[in-house]
């Protein structure tokens, strides 16, 4: 198949990932993939974000900055309708954003399927975590987006259902969670025993994650495990946990590496004893997990629906109740404690990520396979369209 993919990303996060990691997955099953988005993209670094953005989102009041995103909806479309013109593809796959119109006008204008790839209700997470000022406009211009598409592929059940709510049939939504490139991910190597217990953590850094309640809970460790934290990532939270681990007198117990190139991931994530996820979105596929159980590492997560759609109590990680303040902490030095236990959680949740196909690979079967089925959707429905009446 002929795909283009649009999308609206300048920063070289998360977001970039999945991104590229779609992307090479189609193409290296044979689908021709051509990309769209703004000029910067390519040229920009990890964790890194444009100077006028940066400048604007300083300076400027919120609702000019929103507004400067819905006019770029114009070039945006523009540019994606000159690359469908010279393309030609079969479909447009795009990664949905706030005030992104591109595919939806160049899909309806070229008579093209739309495959919407959501990742969150962006106007609602832009509201509460980041302000929003134009928030009408953008869950209306949101509700649209999805409603237009073909088909839309949210990456977990949890924001299936907020899709549905919006108006977009059951029928038209399918499920496409986060995924990893197993070969990525060596098998993991047992731990020399009596060394140090490594409490691992990776990812954007912000206040909500949780890390201080783990920082406290360091300071207040009995005298038998003495756990240490690794933090590998930048944010806005990394200031306040230095400084925490300052005043409680665990500094030295608490690692900083800053940010990490992906390929460095695996071996990053391989060092970690007992890998963290203290606290998540109720609708988000969070990468880090898949990171986790594809280097084998027994993991501590919180007890949400989301996050059960990946895990399982007891089999692959020790999930917590996000409501109990010390929860997290209680599972963390359960593993902490049983060696045996970390071993068969791990390897569980290894196994889990071949066994349900986590992998970018899979996932650029299902999106071929779905996009296909919309090409011949389409094709039907124009035969029929063209076909004559029947003669009286």
């Amino acid at each position: 198949m002929r795909i283009l993919y649009s999308h609206r990303i300048r920063s070289r996060d998360g977001q970039a990932v999945h991104l590229e990691a779609i992307v090479g997955a189609l193409r290296g099953a044979g689908h021709a993939v051509r990309v769209v988005g703004p000029a910067g993209f390519e040229r920009g670094s990890l964790g890194g974000d444009s100077r006028a953005v940066s400048f604007i989102r300083r300076w400027l009041p919120a609702w000019v900055g929103e507004l400067a995103e819905l006019a770029y909806a114009v070039p945006a479309a523009i540019r994606l309708d000159r690359a469908a013109a010279e393309f030609r593809p079969d479909a447009i796959y795009e990664r949905a954003n706030l005030f992104h119109l591109a595919g939806t006008l160049v899909a309806a204008r070229r008579g093209l399927p739309l495959l919407l790839e959501v990742n969150a209700p962006l106007a609602e997470e832009r509201a509460r975590f980041g302000g929003l000022a134009l928030h009408s406009v953008a869950s209306l211009l949101e509700r649209l987006v999805w409603r237009r598409a073909d088909r839309v592929l949210p990456v977990t059940a949890v924001l299936a259902a907020r899709v549905m709510r919006a108006g977009v049939p059951a029928g038209r939504i399918t499920v496409v969670p986060n995924g990893i490139v197993p070969e990525d991910f060596p098998a993991p190597a047992d731990r020399p025993p009596g060394g140090e217990i490594v409490l691992g953590f990776i990812g954007f850094l912000r206040e909500w994650h949780g890390l201080a309640s783990v920082v406290r809970a360091l300071a207040d460790a009995g005298p038998g495990l003495r756990p240490v934290l690794h933090v590998v990532g930048e944010g806005p939270a990394r200031e306040g946990l230095e400084r925490l681990a300052a005043e409680y007198g665990v500094a030295d117990r608490v690692r900083f590496s800053g940010l990490v190139e992906r390929d460095h991931v695996p071996g990053v994530v391989s060092g970690f004893d007992i890998a963290l996820q203290p606290a998540a979105v109720d609708y988000a596929c969070p990468l880090k997990v898949l990171e986790y159980m594809a280097a084998g590492r027994p993991i501590v997560a919180p007890d949400q629906p989301n996050i059960r759609e990946l895990l399982e109590h007891g089999r692959t990680a020790l999930l917590f109740d996000p409501a109990d303040p010390d929860g997290l902490w209680r599972a963390a030095m359960r593993l902490a404690g049983d060696p045996a236990l970390r071993h068969a959680l791990g390897n569980a949740a290894r196994e889990e990520i071949l066994r349900r196909d986590l992998t970018w690979g899979g996932h650029a079967r299902r999106v071929a396979l779905l996009a296909a089925a919309e090409v011949r959707r389409l094709d039907a429905s124009r035969a029929a369209t063209a076909a004559p009446e029947p003669a009286a």
